[in-house]
């Protein structure tokens, strides 16, 4: 057992050192020297030709690094879709914070920001109760869509095409016994969040929790998030529900139209020069 702890241990190290080595290469690009030799990279992170090689191999396989002409290197396209990430995510967390504050207060329970990340949901603001189940904050965690308000919320103005590809690219795993884990049922609850404007979490992600969730949409009407109300009083979902369901979708509505969205309504008038 000690012989295969420790060799799982030199296994990490190995990963980290090899990962470190990765973001050293990386940084080494710049405005004044955008290509450099796989002599030169060798040279400045200190290793040998083969080691750097291997990483490059590996970045360019992920495209976070291309091949020039001759033998340079240079970043790749996907370093370009990271940063766009991280400037999307900072302006939507920006723009709604003090919306997923104003419904915290109003609500008395926690609430939650999260931008779509694929077949998955990121945790990128919140403002919780101190009444939340589990002590670690949310943020920074990713989440199935299927279990979770926000993500219902997300699947509520996706096709079924795309509810298909996201159930099958994150899996309908079981978080809790009350969990759909059926590919109709998640299809038919999202028909039912469409027709409301807002979903349900019944202790679907975590038992003892309940949950109200509505969808953020950009300026094309996607659903690019969602925020949700959430916490231990069963009526969150009950008699509380319309009262809850009305703040919230009036908060998504606002937060929607910082980002760019107009609604069908304002847009008709906008076409019509009214």
């Amino acid at each position: 057992m000690i012989g295969r702890d420790s060799t799982k241990r030199a296994g990490r190290r190995k990963i980290i050192k090899s990962l470190s080595k990765a973001i050293r290469i990386m940084e080494l690009f710049s405005a004044t020297e955008p290509r450099l030799s796989i002599a030169e990279i060798s040279r400045r992170i200190n290793v040998p030709k083969s080691t750097a090689h291997s990483i490059l191999q590996a970045l360019l396989a992920e495209g976070f690094i291309e091949r020039c002409s001759g033998h340079d290197y240079a970043l790749g396209t996907a370093v370009v879709a990271f940063t766009q990430k991280v400037r999307v995510n900072v302006e939507v967390r920006d723009r709604a914070a003090p919306h997923v504050r104003a419904l915290a207060d109003a609500c008395g329970e926690s609430v939650y920001l999260v931008v779509r990340e694929g077949a998955y949901v990121l945790y990128i603001y919140a403002v919780e109760s101190s009444r939340r189940l589990i002590a670690r904050t949310a943020i920074g965690d990713r989440a199935r869509m299927h279990c979770t308000g926000v993500g219902k919320a997300i699947l509520g103005y996706l096709d079924e095409t795309d509810i298909r590809v996201v159930a099958a690219e994150a899996g309908l795993r079981a978080a809790t016994p009350h969990t759909m884990t059926d590919i109709d049922a998640v299809l038919a609850e999202a028909e039912q969040t469409r027709r409301r404007g807002y979903s349900f979490d019944r202790q679907e992600n975590e038992v003892g929790n309940f949950c109200i969730g509505a969808a953020i949409l950009d300026a094309r009407g996607r659903p690019i998030g969602a925020c949700s109300v959430a916490g231990t009083d069963s009526e969150i979902i009950g008699k509380r529900a319309d009262q809850i369901a009305t703040a919230l979708t009036a908060a998504c509505l606002d937060i929607s139209r910082l980002i760019g969205w107009v609604p069908p309504s304002v847009a008709s008038k906008i076409a019509l020069g009214r």
